[in-house]
């Protein structure tokens, strides 16, 4: 087993170096002067100068140059500081990952739950109604975007009926209450295609194991419906359904760019948003890598997961 976690966390080096260096040429080609944007433009502003501005943040560099200087500070727990702001994104970070990972959390459940019941329910009722109506709702919930579905919810909770925010955070130390008033429509929204994609995959995979020899056989010798799911389909399904949630639940966190700018949260997504615009170079750099970096964890967690319910796996 220790040889399994070693070797799926050697696995997560190469595949940040690769995210890191995909980031940095993706970021360096966008169009825009981050020199340009960050004086407004100003016409008075000397070639002279903005020569100086660019030299002060080492943009003058030749990129090879400025990918390992970037990536020497990395490895020193250094992610910088912004270009406009000049405040440590690890200040920035502090402030801001606690509210993306709330949302990203409470999506999670609100997804979670009711897929895996939903899902396991419409598999032991296939082709009934109850089956075709979870169908129906899983197809809906993969193609209606995130945007679209918060337009909605804003729409109809906050400007028609009144019960809740339309922007705004309230952390959850100062009032939970109002904090969950302002996070669940973000929750909801984000969660939505999450819980469809999950609903329709656990419905396939207790669909594949009810078709195995073994649970015949279960219920040819006398066992109970109830028991013959605990014991028999939810183990053997579950592996790859715990596979497939794990991968949407590191997911999530991509969702929240659009969610938390809607919704006006100050939160990691939003942040990398607002620096994409303003050409902020270090910020969208070291964000994306912690997001990777959270991504790779969680696929991490999931594969050691893996190995516990299924010991093959741990032979590779």
């Amino acid at each position: 087993m220790l040889k399994f976690i070693i070797n799926r966390v050697l696995l997560m080096i190469p595949i940040l170096i690769g995210v890191s260096l995909v980031t940095f040429i993706i970021v360096r080609s966008i169009p825009g002067d981050p020199v340009r944007i960050l004086i407004g433009f100003d016409q008075q502003a000397t070639p002279e100068q903005i020569d100086n501005i660019r030299e002060s943040y080492g943009l003058n560099q030749p990129l090879p140059v400025q990918y390992l200087y970037w990536m020497g500070h990395i490895l020193q727990g250094d992610l910088g500081s912004s270009l406009r702001t000049d405040r440590p994104l690890t200040t920035e970070l502090g402030l801001r990952l606690p509210v993306t990972a709330e949302l990203t959390i409470m999506a999670a459940v609100i997804g979670a739950i009711p897929a895996l019941i939903l899902g396991v329910a419409a598999a032991m009722k296939r082709n009934t109604r109850f089956d075709w109506m979870t169908t129906a709702f899983t197809m809906i919930g993969i193609s209606v975007p995130n945007f679209l579905l918060a337009t909605v919810l804003v729409l109809v909770f906050s400007f028609h009926l009144r019960w809740l925010p339309p922007v705004g955070y309230v952390p959850f130390t100062e009032d939970p209450v109002q904090n969950l008033k302002t996070m669940i429509l973000p929750a909801i929204s984000l969660a939505m295609p999450f819980m469809a994609i999950l609903m329709r995959f656990t419905r396939s995979s207790v669909l594949e194991v009810v078709s195995q020899d073994y649970v015949r056989v279960a219920r040819a010798k006398g066992l109970s419906q109830r028991r013959v799911l605990m014991r028999h389909i939810l183990p053997n399904a579950g592996i790859p359904i715990l596979t497939i949630a794990g991968i949407q639940v590191a997911a999530l966190l991509g969702g929240t760019v659009i969610v938390e700018q809607i919704f006006g949260l100050p939160g990691v997504g939003r942040y990398i948003y607002d620096a994409i615009a303003n050409r902020d170079y270090p910020v969208v750099q070291s964000v994306v890598l912690v997001l990777a970096t959270i991504f790779v964890i969680v696929s991490l967690v999931v594969d050691v997961l893996y190995a516990v319910l299924d010991p093959r796996l741990r032979t590779q």
